[in-house]
């Protein structure tokens, strides 16, 4: 081999991982399909006061902090959908979600991710542990997981006047995605459809 081959052959040796790189970068650039989960519409006997109330961003480990739809092959294994992704981080979304049905039972005086002025009346922290499909074993489907856990907290004082835990089960026929963010807004309704009126009862 010349001189000259061998410095060819180097240069498309160094070309080679750039081209790689590229290649990867393109795959990242390429769009994915954007879902939204549904705002439930939560019925209540609960009369209208001027309570200011503040939903935090529920907590989160870093798996579930994402835009990613999670499916899980086996516990110990996070996987996400391919070519999808949430319209927001999954803690952020459930924020919204809780902050749309608890306005719009007409029940609160105000209702925000922050308060109007220095300090609300009560805050309601969460932790977000479970935001998943899990592929069950011998079958083509799986099944969704949604549990928040709340506290109430009353702001002058900081005192926790109320907590509990709720979660919610769906079931997916198969593994396509349409079929799976079915099952998260089934899920997640419910869950909310629940949470909402403890959380004016505890108020």
């Amino acid at each position: 081999m010349t001189l000259t081959h061998r410095f060819v052959a180097l240069a498309l040796c160094c070309l080679l991982p750039g081209c790689a790189a590229l290649s990867a970068l393109d795959d990242a650039a390429d769009p994915l399909d954007v879902y939204e989960l549904r705002t439930p519409a939560v019925q209540t006997a609960t009369r209208r006061g001027n309570t200011e109330l503040v939903i935090e961003e529920p907590n989160a480990s870093g798996a579930l902090a994402v835009e990613r739809i999670m499916i899980q092959p086996d516990p110990l294994q996070a996987q996400y959908l391919p070519g999808a992704r949430w319209a927001d981080t999954a803690p952020v979304m459930l924020q919204t979600l809780l902050v749309r049905s608890l306005t719009e039972t007409g029940a609160l005086g105000s209702v925000g991710r922050r308060p109007v002025g220095t300090l609300a009346d009560y805050a309601v922290l969460s932790e977000l542990t479970d935001f998943q499909a899990e592929v069950t074993n011998g079958s083509d489907g799986a099944t969704v997981v949604v549990r928040l856990s709340f506290r109430i907290v009353r702001e002058r004082d900081a005192r926790v006047i109320a907590t509990r835990t709720f979660s919610q089960s769906e079931g997916a026929a198969d593994t396509d995605t349409g079929t799976i963010v079915a099952a998260f807004d089934r899920a997640t309704s419910r869950l909310i459809a629940e949470a909402v009126p403890w959380i004016l009862s505890a108020l």
